[in-house]
């Protein structure tokens, strides 16, 4: 049997003009590297030192001091209720646009949504604050977002009066969000190809209905989800036994098929190695923490590429209860999730689109020993490269450069593994890749029963 290799960048092309494709050189044998051949880009590095814990604390400081931020709590109050938290974030965005000469389109998303988390099934408003950072690709969109609603859940989930914080779950990943769009429309107004939307989004306690409602916007409105990950429950370092993990996160993609959201865990993991390689990256290849969800998951369900960012350690114990305070929020932490965050969403949205209809075909002439692997043309791409990884690898292992060519003869054998197509901009900037369907397409992610989904 072959050794595994992993090599971050082949430099092999084949002449788009050939016949048939021609096998480059076998790569030689190199150190694993999760980074999988992804470029560190200055300005996205650069960016990242503008990203402020004290700035997020200000944030989570001011939502916290509403009391409650639940569903159907006050919408009239300044002070109190889930109508001044969801005032309070479309001011705070609208000034970032503002800084940067209305570069941001501020706006609120609002969704009458039935609560049949409740007895009497009420018909709630759901309102979602989005800002907008349009690329030149305004079809195509990634959004990160976290939920700005709280709930004291653990005991009556309608309790809609009592003190109910939220800080870390999920002011945490609220004032994240707003953070990175204060920095991301500061350094880049222009925006990137693909547009970006900073979702801060309503009633994910309740059954993730603001997402919801907001990933069928997209879908209904003709938009490309290029990624959608949500940041919830980010701010915690120390487990209840006293352990304490302020350098790592967990990221959740369910990767089955394997899927574009498994891909998109990988392409995570690989720029965390890049720009925040303190901060390490814990891939699980499962939607969610069992028996819990969250706002990515409805993408997910929609077929879009779709991740979770939390933090290491959880303590149940400050969830869904007046103990989820600002002291049990490590914002230094939530910074560096931040800078995470920033990095992917920023090295995504100035990638190509991803490839399409990627199909690899035993090659005859080799006897099948050798692939070979055919996709679609991608504007906007300047090159290609085409990866290979065994089935029982985590990420990619070989990464080969494809040329202009929109065909490769790959010298691995796909019964054992897997190939995978992305498109590379004249910049650098990788797309996710697309895995190849090896004769027949793969099969869609299997549908979610008519359950309710779980919250946070």
């Amino acid at each position: 049997m072959r050794t595994l290799r992993l090599l971050p960048l082949l430099l092999v092309a084949v002449s788009a003009g050939a016949q048939r494709p021609t096998s480059p050189a076998r790569p030689v044998a190199a150190q694993p590297d999760v980074r999988i051949g992804l470029a560190r880009d200055a300005h996205i590095a650069a960016a990242l030192a503008d990203v402020s814990a004290a700035r997020i604390r200000a944030t989570d400081s001011v939502l916290v001091s509403f009391g409650t931020r639940h569903t159907m709590s006050d919408t009239t109050s300044e002070t109190r209720g889930i109508g001044a938290a969801r005032r309070f974030l479309y001011n705070e965005l609208r000034a970032y646009s503002r800084d940067c000469g209305g570069c941001l389109r501020v706006e609120y998303d609002p969704h009458d949504v039935q609560i049949t988390r409740f007895r009497d099934r009420p018909m709630a408003r759901v309102v979602n604050v989005l800002a907008w950072l349009p690329g030149r690709d305004t079809s195509r969109v990634v959004v990160i977002s976290g939920h700005y609603d709280s709930c004291i859940c653990s005991i009556n989930a309608a309790d809609a009066t009592s003190d109910a914080p939220g800080a870390d779950d999920d002011g945490s990943g609220t004032s994240a969000v707003v953070e990175l769009a204060r920095v991301m429309s500061k350094r880049f107004p222009k925006g990137f190809d693909a547009t970006i939307v900073f979702a801060t989004v309503a009633a994910e306690e309740q059954g993730l209905l603001g997402a919801t409602a907001l990933a069928r916007r997209l879908h209904d409105e003709g938009k490309t989800v290029v990624a959608a990950f949500t940041d919830d429950i980010i701010g915690n370092v120390v487990a209840d036994d006293g352990r304490v993990d302020s350098t790592s996160v967990r990221t959740y993609a369910v990767d089955s098929i394997p899927s574009r959201s498994g891909e998109l865990a990988r392409y995570v993991w690989g720029v965390g190695a890049l720009y925040t390689p303190t901060l390490a990256v814990r891939p699980t290849f499962r939607l969610d923490r069992i028996g819990r969800g969250g706002d990515h998951s409805p993408y997910h369900r929609l077929g879009d590429p779709a991740l979770r960012f939390t933090e290491r350690l959880e303590d149940t114990k400050r969830q869904h209860l007046p103990t989820d305070d600002l002291s049990g929020v490590n914002f230094p932490y939530v910074a560096q999730m931040a800078r995470l965050n920033l990095a992917t969403v920023a090295s995504l949205s100035a990638a190509p689109a991803p490839v399409d209809s990627v199909v690899a075909r035993r090659d005859r002439a080799s006897g099948g020993q050798k692939w070979t692997v055919n996709w679609k043309a991608v504007a906007g791409a300047a090159r290609y490269e085409v990866l290979f990884r065994a089935t029982t690898s985590p990420t990619w292992t070989v990464v080969y450069d494809a040329g202009t060519s929109t065909s490769f003869l790959l010298d691995e054998q796909l019964d054992d593994g897997w190939a995978a197509v992305r498109a590379v901009g004249a910049d650098g900037h990788r797309s996710l890749t697309t895995v190849a369907a090896t004769g027949a397409p793969p099969r869609a992610a299997p549908a979610t029963p008519a359950t309710r989904p779980p919250g946070t």
